[in-house]
């Protein structure tokens, strides 16, 4: 009897812990439409805001939508802003956070106003004092402690104060006693204080400031990999050279590995580095080979590239991504709500309209298409909700659907007219609209505007509510009472 094959983007169990900067991202979103009378600069309305965890924070999240388990410990302030971000990863991410208090430093917090589809400002609240002695102390002895039900490590360095010298000793000496791999996201040319890592991953720019070659090309890659191995104690290096892939250098392998770019749509590369050594990190823990791990975050990578602000990817995506290379395809429209939502968010950024219809689809006919065509003209995306099985049960009765949730939802994602598909198992798709906050909301049949469900919410932020044209004597009921005759 054959095994099963191994699912490698099932990281359930993995456990990995996070030592490095912390941050909390912050951004506004809004339109730019004017100059303003007292200077030469845009004027943003601002629209909506909304806060992540940056740096270190941003690894942990990433390993946590993976399915994996992340474990993060860093230094905060004393503030508000500290607040948000021990909320926001505990309660939006599921990361268990750590956050030690050293009262002599403020939380770092970055501020990016963003209009019209581009980066108009970046505000950075921080200061470059070295941390507390004793705050660092309380961070070891808290990272110690949470090492010992972790498998893997990863110092994130972002050169705010955290991966000193004597946190990095402290670490990788524990690590490499429990014999469990240490990853380092590096900054700086010095390579030489991470002695001790499995695995350190800079990007092209990176390593040639480390190594003080280029990396124009594989051959330039592995020989600055190669010198950055030599005299620093570190077994394998990762170069990320964005549009040209990756490259791994291995101590104990004469042939590097070179990972050719996954194609995609690439809107915005911030981040990716974390994904990267999330990614590797995760699948680490599940027990896979470095180059393995690799070619997982190789595939991470280019999906991650293709959303907006520091993102993360979720296993279905990365599924996808290994198994599909079309990342417009069926497979890619059938999305979480969170896909949706980051999804929706991305679309969003680029100026287009949202529409949005929900419906059991049950069996596909004229009246359906007609209300789809009629929807997709009037915006740029259109998402389609589809009830679950149980949801169409109670409102058709327990002889519907006639296909069950996934072969409904494939079947409307094949249609070029849909760009979203997204099954809700509620009685209504109100906790769907209340999530997206789609700029349409249009529905099919008899109904006056005032009785489509949710259209109350959706004028609420000022957004349009339409009922299509009905097409007379088209129904998956009436079509299931012809066939049984």
């Amino acid at each position: 009897m054959s095994e099963l094959p191994v699912d490698l983007t099932d990281f359930s169990g993995a456990r990995v812990l996070v030592v490095g900067d912390v941050m909390l991202d912050r951004f506004v979103y809004g339109g730019v439409q004017r100059i303003s009378p007292e200077a030469p600069i845009p004027v943003m309305q601002a629209e909506r805001a909304i806060v992540m965890p940056g740096g270190a924070g941003n690894v942990a999240r990433n390993i946590a939508a993976l399915g994996a388990e992340a474990v993060l410990v860093g230094l905060v302030g004393d503030d508000s802003a500290a607040d948000e971000l021990d909320e926001s990863l505990a309660t939006e991410h599921g990361v268990v956070a750590h956050l030690v208090v050293d009262e002599t430093r403020r939380t770092i917090e970055k501020i990016r106003f963003i209009g019209s589809r581009q980066q108009l400002l970046r505000v950075d609240w921080e200061n470059r004092r070295t941390p507390d002695p004793a705050s660092l102390d309380t961070l070891i002895a808290t990272a110690l402690d949470a090492l010992e039900s972790c498998s893997v490590l990863v110092l994130s360095d972002y050169a705010k104060g955290v991966v000193v010298e004597r946190v990095v000793a402290a670490m990788v000496e524990a690590a490499g006693k429990a014999g469990k791999p240490v990853l380092v996201d590096p900054k700086g040319g010095d390579y030489s204080r991470y002695r001790g890592a499995s695995l350190v991953t800079p990007n092209r720019a990176e390593a040639a400031l480390a190594s003080g070659l280029t990396c124009d090309d594989d051959a330039a890659a592995e020989a600055a990999g190669r010198k950055l191995l030599d005299g620093t104690g570190i077994a394998n290096v990762l170069i990320t050279r964005g549009e040209a892939g990756m490259t791994l250098v291995q101590r104990d392998e004469p042939a590097p590995l070179h990972l050719a770019a996954q194609a995609r749509e690439v809107f915005d590369v911030s981040g990716a580095g974390d994904t990267v050594v999330a990614t590797i990190a995760a699948a680490m823990a599940k027990g896979r080979p470095l180059r393995q791990a690799a070619r997982l975050a190789n595939a991470a990578a280019g999906v991650v590239v293709g959303k907006i602000g520091t993102a993360v990817v979720h296993p279905e995506e990365l599924r996808a991504a290994l198994h599909m290379p079309d990342p417009h395809g069926v497979e890619s429209k059938v999305v979480s709500r969170q896909q949706a939502r980051e999804r929706v968010e991305f679309w969003r950024s680029r100026g287009e309209r949202i529409g949005f219809t929900n419906g059991c689809f049950d069996l596909l006919h004229a009246g359906h298409l007609a209300l789809l065509a009629e929807a997709r003209s009037l915006c740029d995306r259109l998402v389609v909700a589809i009830n679950a099985d149980a949801s169409v049960r109670s409102l058709k009765g327990e002889q519907r659907p006639v296909h069950d949730e996934n072969h409904r939802a494939r079947l409307l994602a094949a249609l070029g007219m849909v760009d979203l598909v997204v099954i809700f198992a509620e009685a209504t798709p109100i906790p769907l609209l209340e999530l997206l906050k789609p700029d349409l909301l249009i529905k099919g049949g008899d109904y006056r505007v005032d009785q489509v469900v949710g259209a109350d919410i959706v004028q609420s932020y000022g957004g349009e509510v339409r009922v299509s044209r009905h097409v007379a004597g088209q129904s998956t009921t009436a079509t299931i009472a012809r066939l049984r005759g």
